[in-house]
């Protein structure tokens, strides 16, 4: 059984939904998306992804009208295999068609971005033997299109999901797993600030982001890894 956390971007809660590897991935069209095919080669016991992302899999499914192999999706910061502020870790992230043709690749492609429904599809040129598209959702911390947002007390996202994942995987005990960013997750922030000489302000910035990425992203799982 599979912990999967979902966020409702509309609402801005957390949901936490409970499914085996066969099912199909909370909000996703009929057995378009299962979780096993959502999880890739991740370990976790735990997933987390948005409502808005699974609404835009949908679309790009309906409109392509034929099955759409997933090669990675979901995977989290310590498991790495990533870029240091990859979309997978906040999962809104897919790669596609790595079993299809140049052709079905390039039609789907086609799809997603006429459809309009995903932040960022990928040109094809920078993808050769799949096709990207995610739903990344907030401001960027650092400007430009890509990156995490901003985040502080009151926070609640899949991004914070990403804040404490990589707070506990490098001992700074965030306490919880939740995706809310509360008491513990400041504490356990600001230690991190202070030990990386930067201000300790509790605020998941630019400077923070790039600080804990660059120490956590592909180092395993460490002990003080929550996986419920």
């Amino acid at each position: 059984m599979t912990k999967i956390f979902v966020y409702d971007q509309i609402t801005n809660e957390m949901l936490t939904l409970f499914r085996e590897e066969s099912d199909p991935m909370p909000y996703s069209y009929d057995r378009t998306l299962l979780v096993r095919e959502f999880r890739g080669s991740s370990r976790s016991t735990v997933l987390w992804t948005t409502n808005v992302a699974m609404e835009a899999w949908n679309a790009t499914r309906r409109k392509y009208g034929k099955g759409i192999p997933v090669g990675f999706a979901f995977k989290r910061i310590w498991e790495g295999g990533h870029g240091l502020t990859s979309q997978h870790y906040a999962g809104v992230a897919f790669d596609v068609g790595q079993t299809l043709n140049q052709s079905q690749r390039n039609e789907i492609h086609s799809v997603a971005k006429n459809l309009g429904v995903w932040g960022y599809v990928e040109p094809l040129h920078l993808t050769p033997t799949w096709v990207h598209f995610d739903r990344r959702y907030g401001t960027p911390a650092c400007g430009g299109t890509s990156g995490y947002p901003t985040l502080r007390q009151g926070s609640i996202s899949t991004y914070v999901l990403i804040l404490q994942d990589a707070l506990n995987a490098l001992g700074y005990d965030a306490k919880f797993l939740d995706g809310k960013f509360g008491n513990a997750t400041c504490s356990a922030l600001k230690k991190f600030q202070t030990v990386a000489c930067l201000q300790a302000d509790g605020i998941c910035g630019c400077n923070t982001w790039k600080a804990i990425t660059a120490e956590v992203v592909g180092i395993g799982k460490t002990p003080t890894v929550i996986d419920p």
